[in-house]
């Protein structure tokens, strides 16, 4: 983890420690097993000594401020704008992603978290959320399951301010990860149903 920019590393929430040699991730259904000094499917957890981190806490190279319609969420605090936020990487890999280039950006993602300066503070989110009139948050463009611990923090900031929080997702976290980003203030899902093998044909 030599390199890496402090403010993106936080030990991740959910994980166990399986042998001197390998730690499994649970953040998300594919529980990856990740050996000293590797990273899981996603490439965004890291195994360092045992502990599993995120490396890309914070970091945030997309940014917009969008109609809560374009999420797409109807009925859902219509009219309303939500600073919208994602980082890199992805638990799937669907060819036709709209936001390949997040979340399969190329290169190794560690080797593109070393060079970043992308960093955005919670905090900061929020006091853009206020700046732009925005009505709520979203975690979108990648898979935001992946920003889970940042997700917290933003949420719990955002409710604090009367904002609400959104997750635009594929849906393979796990439970436990649900009911924590539920209960640190997630008010809304928009879950991607990817298809089958026809659809894809």
């Amino acid at each position: 983890m030599d390199l890496i920019n402090p403010n993106f590393l936080k030990e991740a929430r959910f994980y166990e420690k399986i042998d001197n040699k390998f730690s499994r991730c649970l953040t998300c259904e594919r529980k990856c097993k990740i050996a000293k000094g590797k990273t899981g499917y996603c490439q965004t957890r890291i195994n360092n000594g045992g502990i599993i981190y995120t490396i890309v806490y914070g970091l945030i190279p997309a940014l917009s401020f969008n109609p809560i319609e374009k999420k797409p969420l109807f009925h859902f605090h219509p009219g309303t704008t939500a600073v919208t936020v994602g980082t890199y990487g992805c638990n799937f890999s669907c060819f036709w992603c709209q936001n390949y280039h997040l979340s399969h950006p190329g290169e190794v993602l560690i080797d593109l978290v070393r060079k970043s300066k992308d960093y955005l503070s919670p905090e900061k989110i929020i006091e853009l959320a206020i700046k732009n009139d925005c009505q709520g948050t979203s975690i979108s463009f990648n898979e935001p399951t992946l920003l889970f611990e940042y997700s917290l923090d933003v949420f719990k900031l955002a409710k604090k301010e009367g904002l609400y929080n959104t997750y635009v997702t594929n849906g393979y976290m796990t439970e436990e990860i649900l009911k924590e980003l539920v209960k640190s203030g997630l008010d809304a899902m928009n879950i991607d149903i990817k298809g089958d093998s026809f659809m894809v044909k």
